[in-house]
């Protein structure tokens, strides 16, 4: 009887997690139809695994803990494709942050790996994770080998996590890879989300997608945003003015410094832009160019402070990549992807609310404490502003 009550405790929480409310389901009026998930996995063979690490609480002791970390991984055709690069570009609104190997992206056009997102301190141990991955599953598919920069990006955790501690190692880096599959991807406090703070609040890892009309096909766009960034003054929902709104609201507790400075409104956001559209990658450099207009839709401000890094491809125009042959591929006019910009800035926009109504209180180092958005104080000043009917 024991172990059938700790199993409906477990599926009970199981869906309570699946339950949990989204911008949409609170009534947020955004712009654009969304995709069955409203997630970057609408985006067909895109592939979404987390590593989330929590452990400790109480007095920040160097290497020891508390832990409140994690690592991202995308996979844009799945991990089950091996070497499959796709047609890709960047950009960065503020560079005070690493996205790394994006300068053969920008040479080549072309991304030829997982992208993989996890804190500041941890790039390094993250990449060197994944290349030996490569040689332990024969990524190329046979003796080829091909020169190659994994694609790792990061956001500071450093005021809730140990991260001068180093706790992410090779086996989370091969759990959130293992764990990557389509399908409904969690939100909030997850991943590289994990101990992310955002626009006053509590961040971390958030997902929507669009789904449009070009002409006779039908497109998907979908983002990932891990949210980490801001200042609660600007913070805005659907154009109202929500940050203001809650300026007395608790949003964090400091009660022992990190060991790294933090102002108010530092630090970053990784913004990961996936299509079926097909598009060159000079056109993907534009997608990801609108990528800003979606943040600052939400109060961001790209400061000096900020790592705003983003990456967008396309899954279409597969067998593009190709060492010695001369290959065919589509892509659409210029003047057909006005939809693919608009949805861009939209689904970032939602991405981003979704990531922080999603997250959860959470202390970390020290007690330092990072509070959720309240959904009650924010419904409450949506029908204020009568962006919610009662």
């Amino acid at each position: 009887m024991k172990n059938i009550n700790l199993l409906c405790l477990v599926l009970l929480s199981s869906i309570s997690l699946a339950q949990k409310p989204r911008a949409r389901d609170l009534g947020i009026p955004f712009m654009g139809q969304t995709g069955p998930l409203n997630a970057i996995t609408d985006v067909a063979d895109v592939e979404v695994g987390y590593s989330t690490i929590i452990s400790g609480e109480g007095k920040q002791k160097l290497g020891k803990g508390p832990i409140r970390t994690g690592v991202t991984a995308i996979f844009p055709r799945g991990k089950e494709a091996k070497f499959s690069p796709v047609f890709a570009n960047w950009y960065s609104l503020n560079g005070n942050g690493e996205m790394t190997g994006t300068t053969w992206i920008t040479e080549s056009g072309f991304l030829e790996t997982p992208i993989m997102i996890t804190n500041t301190n941890s790039v390094g141990v993250v990449r060197d994770a994944v290349l030996q991955w490569y040689v332990d599953t024969n990524w190329y598919g046979g003796d080829n080998w091909w020169y190659t920069y994994p694609v790792v990006a990061e956001t500071y955790d450093g005021f809730l996590n140990d991260i001068y501690g180093f706790h992410v190692k090779k086996e989370h880096v091969l759990e959130a890879i293992d764990n990557a599959t389509g399908g409904t991807i969690a939100e909030g406090n997850v991943g590289g989300g994990t101990g992310m703070m955002c626009l006053g609040f509590k961040g971390g890892t958030g997902t929507s997608s669009r789904v449009m009309q070009i002409g006779d096909s039908t497109y998907t766009l979908g983002v990932l945003v891990q949210a980490n960034f801001g200042a609660k003054f600007y913070f805005t929902v659907a154009g109202v003015p929500v940050g203001r709104e809650l300026m007395d609201t608790l949003n964090y507790e400091m009660k022992g410094p990190p060991l790294a400075h933090r102002e108010e409104g530092d630090g970053s956001i990784i913004v990961v832009v996936a299509t079926d559209a097909p598009l060159l990658p000079h056109q993907l450099k534009r997608i990801a160019q609108r990528v800003p207009i979606g943040i600052g839709l939400t109060g961001g401000r790209g400061g000096n402070g900020s790592g705003d890094i983003f990456i967008a491809f396309s899954t279409a125009n597969e067998g593009a990549f190709s060492r010695d042959q001369t290959v065919q591929v589509h892509s659409l006019p210029n003047d057909r992807i006005n939809w693919l910009f608009q949805s861009t800035a939209e689904a970032v926009e939602e991405a981003i609310i979704n990531a922080m109504l999603a997250a959860e209180d959470m202390e970390g180092i020290n007690r330092n404490k990072a509070y959720a958005l309240p959904h009650d104080l924010l419904i409450e000043v949506m029908k204020k502003y009568n962006r919610i009917q009662e």
